[in-house]
């Protein structure tokens, strides 16, 4: 059997953190006492009325540093609201990592398919998979069909040099004047094991050798045919970006 990996992601949820000094303002009380002073002296008023005067300005000064206090008080809240903002978007490829089933049990129900035979070395697979859906493709286009699910490839043998597969896809209607090696048929039904796989058809066998190693742990035993189900078009996407659902039958 072929071998599979399990694809995991990592985020980094960055933290950040502020903090600021608050200033101390210190009254002074003595700033009246002067004034206080200058009341005893009647007869030389004038003179201290200007000293009095002065006393007040300092007395002024500290009173905008104590509405500038507060106004430190007030940048940490921002500050301290924004420490969770980026941990909001750090969470976001978590659910990515446990999204995709890995062993599902599910079942796989029978659908109308056209089909084409054919054989490929692994050297050449995806090629060769990708000119079988361009014939079905190019059949149900000149037909006016459009498909009724996702492209599907029924491995029915394989051995160190290459396979042997069906490649299918789910039709409404049946279409005409169908190549020698098209047939119209039945996808595969019954009870599976769902795994996915995302990336390019090259990785394949690093999810398939992943798989075997579940089925081991597990004590499952698959039958000899597999079923890998294109949830992205193969012939419009990057073969990097492929995501495929690989069904195991078991015995």
């Amino acid at each position: 059997m072929i071998r599979f990996r399990r694809l995991a992601l990592a985020a980094l949820i960055p933290a950040a953190a502020l903090s600021l000094g608050l200033p101390s303002v210190l009254a002074q009380t003595p700033s009246p006492a002067p004034a206080a002073s200058a009341s005893p002296s009647p007869a030389p008023s004038a003179s201290p009325a200007p000293a009095a005067s002065a006393s007040p300005a300092p007395a002024a000064t500290p009173s905008p540093a104590a509405s500038a206090s507060p106004a430190p008080t007030n940048s940490p809240s921002p500050a301290a609201s924004a420490s969770p903002s980026p941990a909001a978007p750090a969470e976001t490829p978590g659910p990515v990592q446990t999204a995709d089933p890995f062993g599902l049990e599910t079942t796989l129900e029978a659908k109308k398919v056209v089909m084409v035979k054919g054989t490929a070395n692994w050297d050449s697979a995806f090629d060769t998979l990708v000119d079988a859906f361009k014939a079905l493709n190019t059949l149900l286009d000149k037909q006016g069909i459009k498909p009724a699910g996702n492209a599907m490839i029924v491995y029915t043998s394989t051995d160190d040099t290459g396979f042997t597969f069906l490649a299918e896809i789910p039709v409404e209607q049946d279409p005409k004047n169908l190549s020698k090696d098209m047939s119209i048929g039945k996808s595969p039904e019954g009870k599976v094991l769902k795994f996915v796989h995302r990336g390019s058809y090259d990785n394949m066998d690093n999810t398939y050798e992943a798989i075997t190693n579940h089925l081991d742990d597990k004590r499952l035993e698959a039958k000899d045919t597999f079923i890998e189900e294109y949830l992205t078009d193969p012939l419009k996407t990057a073969e990097d970006k492929l995501v495929i659902n690989v069904f195991v039958p078991l015995k």
